[in-house]
């Protein structure tokens, strides 16, 4: 078991990623709206078997460098950037396609989910994006009404460009940037009511 220091910087890894021989190791790791139960079963060098949910998938993980992540799963391979979020169990994952958040359900973490279900926190509705970038195109205007899961701005960040979805039914409230504009991590760019 590995001990950390109290004030300890270092990005959490999961210890399903941490220890090469491990086998039989389980996590629940939340992505928007999805719980996923995810368990290693083996894992030797570089090969891996990982159950999500009931499905098995026999994948070939390297770590290209710091957070950065190549994954061959029959044949296909997919590049992965993980960021640390705003909490030591909080991700950001990038994709050359997409970006999503990631939370690592532990106990702790699940009685707050529990204690907080009754309403959305304020920052539910506001779209940011978890990394520097630049604005590509705003395909909504303030006060139009947007389904959860349509296409709201595309963002140009590390050579990908990436869409953000609303992430619920609801009207277009603010827009807080411009096409072109140059954008910071975490910074506003639209807010849903």
């Amino acid at each position: 078991m590995e001990h950390r220091k109290k004030n300890d910087n270092r990005p959490y890894v999961p210890s399903l990623f941490r220890n090469n021989s491990i086998s039989n190791m389980a996590l629940d790791i939340k992505i928007g709206d999805r719980e996923a139960h995810v368990r290693m079963i083996k894992r030797e060098g570089t090969k891996a078997t990982i159950q999500i949910d009931d499905k098995i998938y026999d994948v070939d993980i390297v770590m290209v460098e710091e957070g950065v992540y190549s994954i061959i799963h029959e044949g296909r391979s997919y590049n992965i950037e993980m960021i640390q979020g705003t909490g030591p169990k909080n991700y950001f994952v990038n994709t050359y396609y997409s970006s999503h958040e990631l939370d690592i359900i532990d106990a702790q973490s699940r009685y707050q989910q529990n204690r907080n279900k009754d309403g959305l926190h304020s920052g539910d509705k506001v779209i940011s994006t978890p990394m520097p970038g630049k604005v590509v195109k705003i395909l909504v205007n303030e006060g139009e009404q947007v389904e959860k899961g349509t296409t709201l701005i595309i963002i140009s960040a590390m050579k990908m460009e990436s869409e953000y979805k609303s992430p619920a039914d609801g009207k277009v409230k603010r827009i807080y940037v411009t096409e072109g504009e140059t954008i910071s991590g975490h910074q506003p760019l639209i807010e849903i009511e």
